[in-house]
Formats: C-alpha cells, sequence, structure tokens
C-alpha cells in the first residue's frame, strides 16, 4: 500500500508531460494550418485574377 502514492504521482507525471509535448504538437499544427489556409487563398485569388486578366 505504501506503493500506490508513489505509483500514482509517477503516472501523474507522465501524464502531464505527454499532455505538454500533445499542446505542443497541436500549437505548431494550428500554425501550420492557418499559414496553409492564406496560401491556398492567395492561390485562388491569384488564379481568379490571372483568368480576367485574359478577358
Amino acid at each position: 500500500m505504501k506503493r500506490l502514492p508513489v505509483l500514482l504521482f509517477a503516472l501523474a507525471m507522465m501524464l502531464f508531460n505527454s499532455c505538454a509535448v500533445v499542446g505542443g504538437i497541436f500549437k505548431a499544427g494550428a500554425a501550420v494550418g492557418i499559414i496553409a489556409v492564406i496560401v491556398v487563398i492567395l492561390i485562388i485569388v491569384w488564379l481568379l485574377s490571372f483568368f480576367r486578366g485574359k478577358n
């Protein structure tokens, strides 16, 4: 029974570290997603202006 708090503490420390790692991945993913959306919008605007310019 004395080992139970130590095991719970070790488990909690592992879970908190993994949450921080996952949080960092999601933050990086959000930044990359925002950049990707901006690039796609710029490509669409460029294509629209390219095809309108030919008429």
